[in-house]
């Protein structure tokens, strides 16, 4: 009887889950019912999956409205009629246009117009579908209305939205977020009745108890109404099922394609090449994985043609097919890869291919693959109120000040000493927390069905300007929609702009590189002499702190290192202890035979019996504990979060422990193994995804070892990576670069590099418009270098503030007049008002001002870079009130090994994080006063005691400690250490420093 039901998913309105709807609708003897969110079919799907575990039969529509204007509801027929709905409403959602008053004539599905808006637009000429709502609140005014002649067109239409008074306060407050407004200040019309509530099915009768044909009208369409989707184990997936138009012309042309493939890869085609690839051709023909493969395959090519660098990575590197085909570039003969891992009998999903682009790339790549198939769209998925989000908005909407609502976002009150307010807001931040607050898109997944994609749901189209489902990645596995992984990184920009760069800087040497030659790069000594040192800074999956110390203490020099410390970095190892199980027997060579299992050891040889990727899940499962491939997958997918079913999945963990205790291995080694596996939840790496990912590493290292100048240009001119821009900028002068600000002459938008000269580039200035920069290029690439500041004036239309900004930042050193001068002169001959841009018949005319001789310092120079740039060129140190105690650097750790030491360093990063009872601990990279990078552990009793308070330099006093070779200290104490006052505003007569000035110093123009 309920045709008018909301979930969460009618956003920042419903208050309850899809599956706490069928909870309800079962406790009120409900045996059908309808969901109808507002302008949304997200949780379509998943009520249609759960709706046989409640005894309901589902029924799906759409309630369509402008804002929390109802129009009417649609109410599919079937498949055909939710197809219409879903259409109709992705027209509107794509277009933004308003929902008519009026429904469209639709073929398989029925509409309903609420009473009030029939008499508010004066409805009539119902056709056959078509049907007016009632619900309890219009029964009074039904018998004194027109309407209540049209005895065969009268529904019940009784909205769910609340389940009681706190879901319909929760209901408030969403309206409020979503307007944007304080709670008090909320108009009524902007939220739902308090009456929408479900009614156990026999008080729902009673109601209707005098109008007994509405209630069987209602009956009847609802028995009209039936929806069908396929969960079943055995489901067919509804990708797009052949790729040329047959299953036999899609198989012979993959055919050919591997017998293309093979002596663009291999010099030698040895009988095992021959005998894997005939095994996977067999098993992904069977499996009908055919069109899977060649759309990928399809992608990449097209990539290729277009000089898009690209890296296949995910379980799909495991393949032969997929190297010969080129979707990946790591050889899983080479790797012995587990080709079970990526496809099996008993895996009713395709292979997982995640296809990496450059972030600049990968829009282009997106825009073909919605152009060359039909049925496309992304994958959508749902960004959820989270705890400090929640307490931000409700904080606005009950009218808490900033300060008050910082103070609850950092979770450090006592809650007792709480005002009533804050309290409220913590309170309904509990009960929203967890909600779905707007639509979003799937990092990369994308999908190409052979149906429609509104066959399962409506799309929206988010500024991106790509239709986008409303569901996301899980519903849609678990209704046989498998994603393609198009995904953008900025790894891959960096090397491509890095070969661009050495084209224009050192042309003579640019024919000679190939960044392909992996094979090659392998085997560089001094490539892998960067590995061993972790010499890595901005070079892809191998800079960060963490990464730099575990190369340091496994002393990898070799590709197969490099993959398994790919993987070794992760959650899953670290949080099982295996991580460091794994460098003790890495380090000592005879420890693998004494601790591990010799099952273990026989079953992962390469990582010393230590479980390190995801397949060793699965090796394990099988081998170990005697599960057959379907129960290690499962196994594999519970470990990855992919996963609904808990209760197969406990299943699967009974029969590992009864299988192991029959072998007769002890408990204690049964439940050792088994916590392993269990690490590995959602954090461990396919072999074949770390493989992928140390392609491009050594990519990067190979552009870092012999062009680093030009590579860590193009790592800024991309965003950088795991540090700030201006390490990366420090790293380059430590490698013999020369840095200068951004010149009117010499800059560009972005970095650009000269020789050994890096100028920055003037997207740094922050408050700098774009327009301007674009204007300054355009003008110096038509009519050549300015010559003066006043033929900069008499060329570049500039207001004075962006002039200043210029001016400040020391663009005009070419004229070689101080920059005091040349402000003064700016404001003596620019107009406030804004000159219009027109040709100049004249040369113009300068009138000669006399402006008195000013200076510049260094520190001035320094404290308008940290303004205007957010760091400044020259060492920190030098903006230090007191001078440092000691010289102690990253050279002297090994001097005071087990020792104490007092040393200065300046904040890179700092890595927050909790040990397993809880208490915060701090890891934190830091640069000494010469330049060298040191490590620092602050443990909890000391991380309670002491903060690091944003950027700058901090003196610490701790312990040397090695692990593994290793160096780091344990922070004792520490204390941020105080800057000069700055300069610009104190009488630089009385400080302590005395400088030369900034014109001295600067490094001349080449």
């Amino acid at each position: 009887m309920y045709l008018n039901c909301h979930t969460y998913y009618s956003l920042r309105f419903g208050t309850f889950s899809e599956v706490e709807l069928l909870e309800l609708a079962q406790q009120s003897h409900v045996t059908q019912l309808v969901l109808t969110d507002i302008n949304n079919t997200s949780a379509g799907l998943n009520f249609v999956r759960k709706a046989p575990e409640f005894g309901i039969k589902p029924i799906l529509g759409v309630d369509f409205r402008n804002g929390v204007l109802p129009c009417f509801i649609g109410i599919a027929q079937n498949n055909e009629g939710y197809l219409e709905l879903n259409r109709f409403l992705s027209q509107h959602l794509h277009e933004g246009t308003k929902i008519p008053n009026r429904a469209p004539a639709f073929k398989n599905a029925f509409v309903v117009y609420p009473f009030e808006q029939v008499l508010l637009n004066e409805l009539d000429n119902f056709k056959e579908h078509e049907f007016v709502g009632i619900s309890i609140k219009d029964l009074r005014r039904l018998p004194f209305s027109k309407l209540a002649s049209l005895t065969h067109k009268l529904v019940v239409q009784q909205p769910v939205t609340f389940r009681n008074k706190q879901d319909f306060n929760a209901h408030r407050l969403l309206r409020a977020i979503d307007n944007n407004i304080l709670l008090s200040k909320l108009p009524k019309e902007e939220e739902a009745n308090e009456d929408e509530k479900m009614y156990p099915i026999q008080n729902l009768a009673a109601a209707f108890s005098e109008f007994s044909f509405i209630l069987k009208n209602t009956e009847k369409l609802l028995n009209k109404c039936s929806i069908h989707f396929d969960f079943s184990k055995g489901r067919k997936p509804q990708n797009l099922k052949t790729y040329l138009g047959s299953v036999e012309e899609d198989e012979q042309l993959l055919e050919k394609l591997c017998t293309e493939g093979l002596p663009y890869r291999y010099e030698e085609v040895s009988d095992s090449i021959k005998t894997r690839l005939e095994k996977e051709l067999q098993l992904i023909k069977k499996m009908g994985f055919v069109s899977y493969f060649l759309i990928n395959w399809d992608i990449v090519s097209q990539a290729r043609r277009r000089g898009f660098y690209y890296v296949g990575r995910g379980s799909g590197a495991n393949s032969i097919v997929a190297y010969l085909l080129r979707i990946t570039d790591v050889d899983p003969m080479e790797l012995d890869l587990y080709f079970e891992r990526f496809i099996n009998l008993y895996r009713a999903n395709p292979p997982d291919f995640d296809i990496d682009f450059s972030w600049k790339d990968r829009p282009a790549m997106t825009e073909y693959i919605f152009k060359r198939f039909e049925h496309v769209a992304l994958l959508g998925t749902y960004v959820t109120f989270k705890e400090r989000g929640v307490i931000r908005e409700l904080g606005k909407v009950f009218g808490l000040p900033p300060h008050e609502i910082d103070f609850l976002s950092e979770g450090r009150y006592n809650y007792d000493e709480l005002d009533s307010i804050s309290k409220l807001v913590l309170k309904y931040g509990l009960l929203l927390k967890g909600k779905p607050n707007y639509l979003s898109i799937h990092a990369g997944g994308i999908l190409i069905s052979e149906k429609p994609l509104h066959w399962f749901s409506a799309t929206h189209l988010p500024p991106k300007g790509f239709a986008t489902t409303q569901y996301d990645m899980v519903i849609a596995e678990d209704v046989g929609l498998y994603k393609f992984d198009i995904l953008g990184q900025r790894g891959l920009g960096k090397i491509k702009e890095a070969l661009e760069i050495v084209a224009y800087n050192q042309p003579e040497k640019y024919g000679d590189i190939d960044i392909h030659n992996i094979k090659g790069f392998k085997k560089d000594p001094v490539i892998n002499n960067l590995i061993k040192t972790a010499q890595c800074m901005g070079c892809f999956y191998v800079e960060s702190p963490a990464m730099r110390m575990l190369l340091k203490k496994l002393e990898v020099d070799n590709y197969l290192g490099l993959v398994a410390a790919s993987s070794i970095i992760r959650p899953g190892v670290a949080k099982s202890g295996m991580m460091r199980e794994y460098i003790l027997r890495h380090r000592h060579k005879g420890r693998a035979e004494e601790k591990a299992h010799p099952v273990m050891l026989n079953i992962m040889p390469d990582t010393y019996g230590v479980m390190v990727y995801q397949e060793d899940v699965i090796k394990v499962a099988h081998h170990f504990a005697d599960l057959d491939l379907g129960e290690a997958d499962v196994l594999r997918r519970g470990m990855s979060g992919k996963f609904r079913s808990r209760e197969e999945f406990q299943k699967v963990k009974d029969k590992f422990i009864s299988n192991c205790r029959k072998k007769g291995y002890s408990d204690t080694l049964i439940f050792e193994v088994w916590n392993q596996v269990a690490s590995f939840a959602g954090y461990a790496f396919a072999k074949g995804h770390s493989a992928s990912y140390a392609v491009e590493s050594y990519q990067s290292l190979f552009l870092r070892a012999y062009y680093p100048l030009e590579y860590s240009v193009a790592v800024l001119n991309n965003g950088g990576g795991f540090y700030r821009s201006e390490f990366y900028i420090h790293d380059a002068r430590m490698m013999g670069a020369s840095i200068h600000p951004p010149c009117v002459n010499k800059s560009m938008v972005v970095n650009r590099i000269y020789g050994k000269h890096i100028y920055l580039g003037m997207m740094y200035l922050r408050d700098l418009e774009s327009r301007v920069m674009e204007r300054i290029l355009k003008e110096r690439h038509k009519n050549g270098a300015f010559t003066s500041l006043e033929d900069f004036l008499d060329r570049v239309l500039i207001s004075m503030e962006q002039l200043a900004i210029l001016i400040r930042i020391d663009a005009f050193r070419f004229t070689e007049i101080n920059k005091h001068e040349l402000l003064w002169k700016a404001h003596l001959m620019l107009s406030k008002n804004d000159r219009l841009e027109h040709p100049k018949l004249f040369p113009p005319r300068h009138q000669g001002f006399q402006i008195p001789k000013l200076q510049t310092t260094d520190l001035e120079a320094a404290f308008d870079q940290l303004e205007l740039l957010g760091f400044c060129l020259c060492s920190p140190f030098d903006l230090l009130a007191e001078t440092p105690k000691n010289t102690n650097g990253q050279k002297d750790l090994h001097r005071y090994l087990n020792k104490h030491i007092d040393i200065y360093g300046y904040l890179v990063t700092v890595k927050n994080t909790s040990t397993h009872n809880g208490k915060r601990m701090h890891f934190a990279t830091l640069v000494d006063q010469h330049g060298e990078v040191f490590d620092t552990v602050l443990f909890p009793p000391v991380a309670a005691k002491y903060y690091f308070r944003g950027k700058g330099i901090y003196r610490f006093y701790g312990k040397v400690v090695e692990e593994f070779g290793f160096l780091s200290i344990e922070v004792i104490k520490m204390q941020k250490e105080n800057y000069i006052p700055d300069p610009r505003y104190t009488d630089m007569k009385t400080s302590k420093k005395l400088l030369q000035s900034h014109k001295k110093d600067q490094p001349k123009e080449i």
